[in-house]
């Protein structure tokens, strides 16, 4: 087998959350394009459809559902619905996320922290969960892929929503223990800490806080923010067997920015 070879997907079912746009779009087609079939969740039909669409154009089977990921009963609902349409998860990505809201640490209302951290924490215990009781149960490994962000390790700049450091740092601590705890069992469990790409929901940041954008990329060694299909091959290492010998990994993607 060649280097190129272990990197390749075929015959793998791949879960992915949020993949309907955004980061998770990027690796559910970057997984796609390494021959796995890929079930999808999201919040838009319409966003959903086309990605499947895409994932079938580069010749692989596609499943979507419509869920709130954030919404822990409407999250598990949803992982089973994937999980009796797909047949089984050899690769679950965890991407559900985001800051949504940006507001002070010190008048947060305890209802929107508590229902930012279902998303962007609760749906990657879940997530996490559930694909780690499949994949042991069926006795054949596996690979979990936890998103969490660059504000894990470092809290944004001039920006509120505390939230999101907290449940993203908690997620790399998930991330370390579940890869632990299932190592065993051929079940790899890494992170992936992206920094600041260009997705839709940065672009709307852009255009209501362009200095808060500005002053990110001010600060990245490269001097650019990350383009969305950067991502996709560093979630396909993962899911591969190339990166068998890595568990509990955080690997961060960041143009350099935490470098400083």
């Amino acid at each position: 087998m060649g280097v190129l070879d272990r990197f390749r997907l075929d015959g793998k079912v791949a879960i992915v959350t949020g993949g309907s746009r955004g980061l998770g779009r990027e690796m559910a087609l970057a997984l796609a394009d390494a021959g796995a079939d890929v079930a999808i969740t999201g919040r838009s039909d319409s966003d959903l459809a086309a990605t499947a669409t895409q994932i079938r154009g580069l010749g692989r089977q596609a499943w979507t559902v419509v869920a709130d990921m954030g919404v822990p009963a409407a999250c598990e609902a949803a992982l089973a619905q994937a999980l009796a349409a797909a047949g089984r998860v050899d690769i679950m990505v965890n991407n559900v996320g985001g800051r949504r809201e940006n507001v002070p640490l010190d008048s947060q209302p305890l209802e929107s922290w508590q229902r930012l951290m279902d998303l962007n924490l609760t749906s990657c215990f879940l997530g996490t969960r559930f694909a780690g009781a499949a994949m042991l149960a069926r006795g054949q490994g596996g690979r979990i892929i936890n998103v969490a962000s660059m504000n894990a390790m470092v809290a944004g700049r001039g920006i509120g929503g505390r939230h999101y450091e907290t449940a993203k740092a908690a997620v790399l601590q998930l991330t370390r223990a579940a890869a632990a705890d299932w190592a065993p069992h051929g079940i790899t469990v890494n992170a992936i800490c992206p920094g600041l790409f260009m997705t839709e929901a940065n672009r709307k940041w852009q255009q209501t806080k362009p200095e808060l954008i500005d002053a990110i990329v001010a600060n990245i060694p490269m001097g650019r923010t990350g383009q969305p299909d950067e991502l996709g091959p560093l979630a396909v290492y993962l899911a591969s067997s190339a990166a068998a010998y890595v568990t509990g990994a955080a690997l961060v993607i960041d143009g350099g920015y935490t470098l400083w």
